[in-house]
């Protein structure tokens, strides 16, 4: 099953994706559908009303989540590149969700950073709420996957230890287009998956979840044990290697290209980068 919030008339709707077509289910956004406990029956058995899917604009695909956690240095080329060390444990962050836009919204592009950078990610959506979950506890925790693209100020996250300062800048973040439920997944709740991220029609990674050290069920239990998920909550995976930040020489997004995250099986996210305040 294909979920995503839309935009439609002036307001946002859950909705199935159904080929060209769109099945309203009853609520304002995937966030909200997911906090009822029979989100995945309802949003099988809608029906009516439904809406052309051509030229309809997708939302950020959980506008509201009450967390996004990420995961730094997850893929062995990543971390090698970064120059670092496999971790024993996985390296967490969090975004705040008015970093987060649509999945052909424009990257805001501040004027404050020089060094801008793509991180294309599998994210995890959650659609149970849980707390020091089991192993059985975060499979079944899991709704679905989507496409999260880690836009970041590397002179910001840099300035101290601590990388938050380079990862929330307002309006910066895809996440989208779909919520896919693992059963339509190869490896369901651990998919293999082929990852890409393509700045103006040039590969820059290019990789497969298969070569995460931390899988989505394992940061499903390790982040449940410190802090409480819930339902429409967002953990983002890690991006493999092929960032800007660690070319030779350096590459940033300067404004005007076009960047492409795509994940096989979820979909697609195409942002224009633009200057900030400058969105269409």
């Amino acid at each position: 099953m294909k979920l995503a919030t839309a935009r439609i008339d002036g307001t946002t709707r859950a909705v199935r994706v159904d080929g060209d077509t769109l099945v309203d289910l009853g609520h304002a956004d995937l966030g909200e559908l997911l906090a009822q406990d029979n989100w995945q029956t309802k949003a099988e058995s809608a029906t009516d009303p439904s809406y052309p899917a051509d030229g309809v604009d997708l939302a950020p695909l959980v506008p509201h989540p009450s967390k996004v956690v990420c995961v730094g240095l997850n893929y062995k080329n990543h971390i090698q590149e970064m120059g670092r060390d496999l971790p024993e444990y996985p390296t967490l962050f969090s975004k705040f969700a008015d970093t987060l836009i649509g999945a052909t919204d424009d990257i805001a592009r501040p004027d404050e950073t020089d060094a801008f950078d793509w991180e294309v990610e599998l994210a995890v959506v959650v659609g149970t709420q849980v707390r020091r979950a089991s192993t059985a506890e975060a499979e079944a925790a899991i709704a679905g996957f989507t496409v999260l693209n880690d836009i970041t100020a590397r002179d910001w996250q840099f300035r101290t230890r601590e990388w938050l300062q380079g990862k929330n800048w307002d309006s910066t973040t895809p996440v989208g287009p779909y919520l896919v439920t693992p059963d339509e997944l190869p490896g369901g709740v651990r998919p293999t998956l082929d990852v890409r991220l393509l700045v103006d029609g040039e590969v820059m990674q290019s990789d497969t979840t298969g070569d995460l050290l931390f899988d989505p069920v394992a940061l499903v239990e390790y982040v449940s044990t410190m802090v409480r998920l819930n339902p429409g909550d967002v953990i983002a995976t890690g991006t493999p290697g092929g960032v800007g930040h660690a070319r030779k020489p350096e590459r940033y997004l300067v404004g005007g290209e076009t960047v492409v995250a795509e994940i096989d099986g979820i979909g697609r996210l195409e942002n224009l980068v633009v200057k900030e305040g400058a969105a269409r």
